[in-house]
């Protein structure tokens, strides 16, 4: 009777995780382990995904129906397969230091550990709220540097103490004092994550923006995308930081006319540029007219409706735009916004074997193979990926540090 009493009496561990959190993960490991942690974890990822909003200043953007879905399915999918993954990874490097902790008791504790981000992820959305239906703010406007400052305190708070609170439930779980718990946490998070990301992003896919207007209109300024990083092979340039460990390109596949690129500048390997391939090793490629001849035979260019934007000073521009379609079916929009542009009538280029020639859909507003003090060809181990999708995309309005999300753009293909 006394066991069920004293049981009975214990406060929720929604309520105790905060100051007494060893106590708390004691009862949660020996009750039900699986208590609530796939929710936990996926309140804790939608947490830092509204950090990455906050920073770019789109506040106000929140609410939007595209943009919380695709955070929502974000945060679901990271945050699950994160808990695994760092719970495995605990689990196994605490076993190394004596640890017996397993990998559901992990998943417990980095779980239980998110709480404190509930508060914050609260007051996030209740600022959204408020900043949709709401006006005068004044300085605390939606992208106001004081809201954002006071939000990213709130949040950085709320970090802090979710870092303390999982501190002292893997000690109690792994039965281990500081330094020990210091260093199943290293080794079992930030380096896991680290070695995570690094393989993503050498491997797999690599996030990039783009802040120039180069290729209105398939890409705008302000959109995040993904390159794949597999499509070509990889080179030293696949890399961080591009060691110069090897030359040429392991698994190398051949890029198709049409695509759209990310390569390293020709005459400064540190910049990044992005670019739509259309010249292939031994090609004549020239511009005519403001029309791309191959070889000698111009391509199908056909008049389609105006392409209409808002730039970066909120005004409303407009351009001619044409639908081209290159020999290997491959078509796409471009823009003409000068008749008689400087680069509209050109000399015949040669693309020498092993580079690639490429242009911007801005046909008139874009420095590329066209340009040879600036671009030039490109050769084939400069070519980083494949531009894949839009997966998040902002307009600035009234200053660089206003902004509002283009939701209509999240999760659209490049072609």
């Amino acid at each position: 009777m006394n066991a069920v009493t004293d049981s009975a009496s214990q406060p929720s561990p929604w309520v105790s995780v905060w100051l007494r959190p060893r106590d708390t993960i004691q009862r949660i490991v020996a009750s039900n382990p699986t208590q609530n942690v796939l929710l936990l974890a996926i309140l804790g990822t939608a947490l830092n995904i509204l950090t990455f909003l906050i920073s770019l200043g789109v506040i106000s953007s929140l609410l939007d129906w595209r943009v919380g879905l695709t955070a929502a399915i974000a945060a679901t999918i990271l945050g699950i397969s994160g808990l695994y993954v760092y719970g495995l990874s605990l689990a196994w490097t605490g076993r190394l230091l004596g640890g017996h902790g397993t990998p559901v008791q992990m998943r417990a504790v980095l779980a239980w550990g998110l709480t404190p981000a509930i508060p914050a992820l609260l007051i996030s959305v209740a600022t959204a709220i408020a900043l949709r239906f709401a006006e005068g703010f004044g300085a605390f406007g939606p992208s106001s540097a004081a809201l954002r400052l006071i939000l990213s305190v709130v949040i950085a708070i709320a970090g802090l103490w979710s870092w303390i609170v999982t501190m002292l439930m893997l000690s109690r779980v792994q039965g281990f004092g500081f330094w020990r718990t210091t260093t199943n946490y290293i080794l079992g998070m930030p380096l896991v994550a680290l070695l995570i990301a690094l393989s993503f992003r050498t491997f797999l896919f690599q996030p990039f923006n783009i802040p120039s207007a180069g290729m209105l209109p398939t890409l705008l300024v302000g959109d995040y995308f993904f390159v794949s990083k597999y499509s070509y092979g990889y080179t030293h340039y696949s890399l961080p930081f591009s060691p110069p460990w090897f030359s040429g390109r392991l698994f190398a596949s051949e890029p198709q006319r049409g695509d759209v690129v990310v390569f390293r500048l020709p005459r400064d390997p540190t910049t990044d540029y992005v670019k739509r391939l259309v010249g292939l090793p031994n090609d004549r490629i020239q511009m005519i007219n403001g029309v791309l001849n191959i070889n000698g035979t111009p391509i199908q260019h056909e008049r389609v409706e105006d392409f209409v934007w808002t730039d970066e000073n909120g005004q409303s521009a407009r351009a001619k735009s044409w639908r081209e379609t290159l020999p290997n079916g491959a078509s796409y929009t471009v823009l003409d916004l000068d008749d008689n542009g400087f680069l509209d009538n050109t000399e015949v280029f040669t693309v020498p074997p092993g580079h690639y020639f490429v242009l911007g859909d801005n046909l008139d507003n874009s420095a590329d193979s066209r340009v040879f003090n600036q671009v030039g060809y490109v050769p084939f181990e400069n070519l980083v990926g494949r531009v894949r999708i839009i997966f998040f995309s902002r307009q600035q309005v009234g200053g660089a540090r206003q902004s509002v999300a283009r939701s209509e753009r999240i999760g659209l293909l490049v072609r």
